[in-house]
């Protein structure tokens, strides 16, 4: 995986101050596998009670997010159980490590 353990910590305390500590966070994509370069941060981020504005709650996780760990690209899956998971929602648990 190529975050940091101190990136992680920022991505996992971030998503729970943002949206609850009911937070799960997975990160998926290139970045899991050591032997890759670059890329984006790609997060699932998985909570147990419905969120009444997702694209509100995930523009402030990702502003935080910026701020915490610096001028990244990183992406933000929001899944709260309110409507079937989409199959992008479903590989990204199979392929990605829950932080």
């Amino acid at each position: 995986m190529r975050l940091t353990p101190a990136q992680i910590d920022t991505i996992k305390s971030t998503a729970q101050a943002v949206l609850g500590e009911g937070a799960q966070v997975t990160l998926f994509g290139s970045r899991v596998h050591d032997a890759l370069k670059g890329g984006d941060i790609d997060l699932l981020v998985e909570l147990s009670a419905p969120v009444a504005n997702k694209t509100q709650a995930m523009g402030q996780l990702y502003a935080q997010l910026v701020r915490q760990l610096g001028d990244q690209k990183i992406d933000i899956l929001l899944h709260d159980g309110t409507r079937p998971a989409a199959q992008v929602v479903d590989i990204a648990k199979q392929t990605g490590v829950r932080l």
